[in-house]
């Protein structure tokens, strides 16, 4: 399977309660969509002096980053998503493809497939990438009756570690988050629908600059707490 998306993503920090309360309202406007209650674990990659994730921190134009992402713990011969995804000036465009994750960590890919061609030629701008951290979280995703491309996702139980690379072994590691918060993602391609704006500003609720991996590496390498 081949996937590709181009649209704007904003992130919101939320309580648990502002979180249910958002979702009673959206009742007449989405649905829960067909992954929407899932356990997703990410192995990023990066090269061994962190090069994709620090310059990232750095809130660039242009940035960009490759990871494995599961839907539920894998086997080495269960269908993963190899992805990469780039954002330039506010806009994320997202490409991926359904391997093996054996093939995956073997970087054995189809050089006939348009996407995993420009993932080869990836690995091959940035020498030596390697398995950098493992993080795994609990989501409730949810798209538009009418527009599809409209989607929200609601983050918790974030999880992180920088050892035991490999998503077989399952979902533990060190928070990321307070356990009453919750991470909302809105994804879509035109502006932040009316009652949606008007409900989060009536929380008090205003986007962020979020990234996991980077949280994450900031954890490990600047003990953030």
């Amino acid at each position: 399977m081949l996937e590709v998306f181009e649209r704007v993503e904003k992130k919101y920090l939320m309580s648990k309660d502002q979180a249910e309360r958002l979702k009673n309202v959206m009742k007449s406007t989405m649905k829960e969509d067909n992954y929407h209650d899932s356990m997703i674990l990410n192995l990023y990659y990066d090269t061994k002096d962190h090069r994709l994730i620090r310059s990232s921190l750095e809130k660039p134009v242009y940035k960009e980053k490759l990871r494995i992402r599961s839907y539920c713990i894998p086997t080495l011969q269960d269908e993963v998503f190899f992805e990469l995804k780039k954002k330039y000036q506010g806009i994320v465009y997202k490409r991926r493809c359904s391997v093996v994750l054996k093939d995956a960590y073997d970087q054995k890919l189809n050089l006939n497939n348009q996407i995993e061609k420009e993932i080869a030629y990836f690995l091959d701008i940035y020498e030596k990438l390697e398995p950098a951290m493992v993080i795994s979280y609990h989501r409730q995703s949810y798209v538009g009756h009418e527009d599809h491309s409209f989607r929200i996702t609601f983050d918790d139980d974030l999880l992180e570690r920088n050892y035991d690379l490999d998503l077989c072994k399952g979902i533990y590691g060190n928070p990321l988050l307070d356990e009453k918060k919750v991470l909302m993602e809105i994804k879509l391609k035109d502006a932040i629908p009316l009652w949606l704006a008007n409900e989060l500003d009536q929380m008090n609720v205003f986007p962020i600059s979020f990234s996991k991996y980077g949280l994450g590496y900031a954890k490990e390498n600047c003990h953030v707490k």
